[in-house]
């Protein structure tokens, strides 16, 4: 018999509008479970970083991916459009180093970003 694996879990921000918006184009691009800070059970609270709140993760069976990490993660296992620029970055030397500066500058600007999405 095989085993069925759960879709990865997408854990966003669901107070943030472009988190959201994020969380709903990723889920319509891929294949995901999008469960919300505030949709959280105990036992995907306890797989997450202490400070789980500060951005974005991936839960899969196997590991949690958290902030740019999972951003990556996440794009890699959405359509070729995305996948495509996942493995172009990942031909970039040192891209791993600059993957969280990056997260955090979009993350930083989230309401400016949110502008120019329509819901």
């Amino acid at each position: 018999m095989v085993a069925v694996r759960a879709p990865p879990r997408l854990v966003y921000d669901d107070d943030c509008g472009f988190c959201t918006w994020c969380a709903e184009y990723a889920d319509s691009r891929g294949v995901f479970e999008p469960v919300g800070f505030s949709e959280l059970s105990p036992d995907q609270r306890a797989r997450l970083p202490n400070d789980y709140e500060s951005c974005v993760h991936l839960l899969t069976d196997d590991a949690v991916y958290s902030c740019g990490h999972a951003l990556e993660e996440i794009l890699a296992r959405m359509g070729a459009p995305e996948r495509t620029v996942v493995k172009l970055l990942r031909l970039l030397p040192g891209h791993e180093r600059t993957r969280e500066p990056l997260y955090r500058v979009i993350a930083a600007n989230r309401s400016l970003w949110g502008r120019f999405l329509r819901r």
